[in-house]
């Protein structure tokens, strides 16, 4: 047997702006979506989907694991972000290869990479 990603569960206070932010973000088309929960699905390919779900607690500390996101115009993309709601947090270099790390208006952190 071996694990295939199916998906990636984001816990959050506020689930319908966090579903909003990640549809605009990825386009993946939401599903489903209450206080409680959001179930989003990508058109095609990708992973099967995204999940959001309501927890009591506020976000306190770093993730412990992140998403990575590729794109052909890395700055354009966090301005689009930005502008959709995200937080830039810091640009970084190492052996030639930039990316930057930012927030979900959750406070979750992702990187975008060219």
């Amino acid at each position: 047997m071996t694990l295939r990603p199916k998906g990636i569960v984001f816990d959050a206070d506020n689930v319908p702006a966090l579903a909003d932010f990640w549809s605009r973000a990825t386009g993946y088309e939401t599903k489903s979506s209450n206080k409680w929960f959001a179930h989003l699905i990508p058109e095609g390919v990708g992973l099967k989907h995204i999940f959001i779900n309501k927890v009591p607690e506020g976000k306190t500390a770093k993730n412990r694991c992140h998403i990575d996101f590729d794109t052909d115009d890395r700055v354009a993309e966090v301005e689009r972000l930005v502008a959709a709601g995200a937080t830039k947090v810091a640009d970084h270099t190492l052996h030639g290869f930039t990316w930057t790390v930012m927030q979900d208006p959750g406070g979750n952190e992702f990187c975008v990479s060219e």
